[in-house]
């Protein structure tokens, strides 16, 4: 009799244990990995994302900086972390996409292969800016002394591989000009070093030199997309510079370890996508220089194989000449 009570008690806990996990998850706290370091633009999203996370859910989501290799560091950590539901992965196109192209050698995960796409969060224009101690206004200038003094313009970037670094090499690779290239690990320091002046140029996303563009120590050349940034109206595009048919943007994204539980997947998407589509959301990414996108699962992982595509024929000569 006790032996048949006890079979049965144990039969019906295995039948409510995973309504039970589904329940409670996350029943602790979350990890947050944002592979570069504290303060620049991807950090700052990945904080606004952790709050509203933390407001639904009722469990924290506390950011773990992993800066290095162009977002290498922090994306290879997650790649082995516990698919149990408790580390994710806050990052942009370099380690969610592009560094397997850039870096195939020491690149030590698979973009496709060992993430579970969560949403595709947001997009950003990248600027091109000159500080005070060039002369140059404007990025037609810039491309007139650099095709008359090859490699003399110095400019930074976050880093080997980054979008900044891809918006200066497509740049270079259209009009037949050649800069020097000084990467930086993450947007702060390379923004540190360009108000500095130890650089004249600098590539970045753009929310990274809007506040500064507005103390006069930096002067905006142009805009990587195809059209005018609306926070920025009135700097022109890399296309009207004379570069035709130029496009480029930096995106966010928000990607699991590969087996993370589906009802955690489909949790994390709702939240985020609720709050893309509210002004509230909205409105709080557009005044950070961000464009909401949103959507299921599915379409960050198709986004990710079109970019590997898009980008494999611009980055194979840059990969060439690094490895």
């Amino acid at each position: 009799m006790y032996a048949s009570i006890l079979i049965a008690a144990l039969f019906g806990a295995a039948l409510t244990t995973p309504h039970a996990q589904a329940q409670t998850w996350p029943a602790r706290p979350m990890r947050v990995i944002v592979p570069f370091p504290a303060g620049g633009p991807v950090d700052v999203l990945g904080r606004v994302m952790a709050v509203r996370f933390t407001e639904i859910l009722k469990q924290q989501f506390v950011i773990d900086n992993r800066p290095g290799a162009n977002g290498n560091i922090g994306a290879g950590l997650l790649a082995k972390a516990p698919n149990d539901g408790y580390t994710i992965l806050f990052a942009t196109t370099g380690p969610l996409a592009l560094n397997r192209l850039m870096y195939a050698k020491t690149t030590t995960y698979d973009p496709v292969r060992d993430f579970a796409p969560i949403s595709l969060f947001a997009d950003m224009p990248l600027i091109v800016v000159a500080n005070q101690t060039t002369p140059l206004k404007t990025l037609q200038e810039a491309i007139a002394y650099a095709r008359t003094n090859p490699e003399k313009l110095t400019f930074s970037s976050p880093g080997l591989g980054s979008m900044a670094h891809l918006t200066a090499e497509l740049i270079q690779r259209s009009t037949g000009v050649k800069l020097t290239h000084i990467p930086y690990k993450g947007s702060s320091p390379a923004l540190t070093e360009f108000l500095g002046g130890s650089v004249n140029l600098a590539m970045d996303l753009a929310s990274t030199y809007i506040p500064h563009l507005k103390t006069g120590n930096v002067r905006a050349l142009a805009i990587s997309t195809a059209t005018r940034f609306t926070l920025l109206p009135d700097v022109p595009t890399v296309i009207e510079a004379g570069v035709p048919g130029y496009h480029a943007s930096g995106w966010f994204g928000i990607v699991g370890p590969a087996g993370m539980p589906p009802p955690a997947i489909a949790q994390l998407n709702k939240i985020s996508n609720d709050w893309l589509a509210s002004s509230e959301g909205a409105n709080r990414l557009r005044d950070m220089g961000a464009r909401p996108i949103g959507g299921k699962p599915a379409d960050l992982d198709a986004f990710v194989r079109s970019e590997l595509v898009k980008w494999r024929p611009v980055i194979e000569p840059i990969a060439a000449t690094i490895q």
